[in-house]
């Protein structure tokens, strides 16, 4: 398993970023998941994502079959990371 650490060196590896290229290449710029929906949108920031995860999968970092193009919604979603945003007026005794 790969510390928090040693993922952060990773990802500034000129190996990732190369590799991170081709991916994007070969997914043509587009999020494979909104592919998988019917949906096509190339406005969107993209992220190469490790289906298997990298923590659990360090031998698995750079090969191609285990990474894939997702835009940051998409990502995020896959991963649990929404950060809801509170209502600033919600507890305004005023209104």
């Amino acid at each position: 398993m790969l510390s928090k650490q040693e993922r952060t060196a990773f990802y500034k590896s000129k190996e990732w970023r190369h590799t991170r290229e081709q991916v994007l290449k070969r997914d043509n710029f587009e999020c494979q998941e909104c592919k998988r929906q019917g949906k096509v949108s190339t406005d969107k920031r993209l992220d190469v994502d490790h289906i298997l995860e990298l923590e659990y999968y360090p031998e698995l970092a750079l090969d191609l079959d285990n990474l894939e193009t997702l835009d940051f919604e998409c990502h995020n979603r896959k991963h649990n990371r929404f950060i809801k945003k509170e209502n600033k007026w919600k507890n305004d005794e005023r209104w």
